[in-house]
């Protein structure tokens, strides 16, 4: 079984490209599910996000106030990396437990992992696939996704990799600055490609 990552930038349409192969019938697994999971009330991932960014990350219900934490770690490069420290170990495991327990009938796997070249995973992967659309189209995405200012989007996007570095490194790339169409096109034809191969 071949395994495959799917990555790209902030809102550069994995989320849907990833819901477009699994109704083809593709298995697929969401690390940004996975890591919501981890922070989940309740949980050791909460408990050690609160003592290392405090209580004024949870909302009045208890639940991490993902708003808040964001605009702690966008911000801060070393405060992104004891958050990644605390959640990517656990999600890591959990995709690779994914991967064990799918039947060797399985031609390919897919796995959205939003920070793969961030955290040097690439070569756990057979094949790694990248969403990519114009900085112009994230921050534009972003700030109809969930409000947030231009500044505030930008600032996201500069905390990854450039997409187009990830694109040039990527086997395969799906662009979405087009219709859903057009993007829904190119899907099917790299589906049908990785069931050839």
């Amino acid at each position: 079984m071949k395994r495959i990552a799917l990555t790209g930038g902030i809102a550069t349409g994995k989320s849907h490209v990833l819901a477009v192969f699994r109704a083809l019938g593709v298995p697929t697994i969401d690390a940004d599910v996975l890591a919501h999971e981890v922070v989940a009330p309740g949980t050791e991932g909460l408990a050690a996000v609160v003592s290392r960014f405090g209580p004024g990350v949870l909302d009045p219900s208890g639940e991490l106030d993902r708003r808040k934490l964001a605009s702690i770690v966008f911000a801060d490069s070393a405060a992104r990396r004891d958050l990644e420290a605390i959640v990517h170990p656990t999600v890591v495991a959990a995709i690779e437990q994914w991967f064990a327990s799918l039947a060797a009938s399985v031609p390919f796997a897919i796995a959205d992992i939003p920070l793969l070249f961030e955290t040097n995973r690439t070569g756990q992967y057979d094949v790694v696939i990248v969403t990519a659309c114009k900085p112009e189209t994230q921050v534009q995405r972003i700030m109809a996704r969930d409000g947030s200012t231009e500044a505030a989007a930008r600032q996201r996007i500069a905390a990854q990799i450039p997409v187009a570095e990830k694109a040039r490194q990527a086997h395969h790339v799906i662009n979405t600055d087009g219709a859903v169409l057009e993007t829904n096109r190119q899907v099917r034809a790299l589906y049908e490609l990785l069931g050839r191969g």
